[in-house]
């Protein structure tokens, strides 16, 4: 008889950890798509500064348009440092995988996921992206043993 399945891990969410988060989840659009919501922001609050309506407001939404052009130039920038700042990092998580899902717990993260939760496993080089209806997490390989990983592909 075949005993249940059960993996615990500890890891720290440091800036390592949500740069893989980041390059595995997230893929980045560069094209000029992308900036079309900082030129519409820059040509409007040109076209209003160049007919003198609010110099003020017009000025502003320049300012946007150049801000929104870095947030997308610099994105993974902006978002390691808002993960960074925010009062998760630094802190152990333990992480556990056993027959009914998968669970986080933390000082300020207590997070879980049921089998039958799951809408979506991808696997991806260096971890596992779960999609479910409370939306994306990721979890590395790196902190996962043989049996862990195998168990997870499994239930994919």
């Amino acid at each position: 008889m075949n005993a249940p399945f059960s993996f615990t891990s500890h890891y720290i969410l440091d800036k390592t950890y949500f740069s893989e988060c980041f390059d595995e989840s997230v893929t980045i659009d560069t094209s000029l798509g992308a900036f079309y919501k900082a030129i519409g922001f820059v040509l409007v609050g040109t076209a209003l500064l160049l007919t003198g309506a609010n110099a003020y407001a017009s000025l502003f939404l320049v300012g946007l348009g150049a801000l929104e052009a870095l947030s997308v130039k610099f994105k993974k920038t902006w978002w390691l440092w808002r993960q960074m700042m925010s009062k998760a990092a630094s802190n152990e998580v333990k992480l556990t995988i056993d027959e009914q899902g998968i669970s986080s717990k933390s000082l300020y993260i207590d997070s879980s996921i049921l089998w039958s939760d799951i809408s979506k496993l991808t696997i991806t080089s260096k971890g596992f992206l779960i999609k479910n209806s409370n939306g994306m997490s990721y979890i590395s390989k790196r902190s996962l043993d043989t049996a862990a990983i195998e168990f997870i592909k499994s239930k994919a």
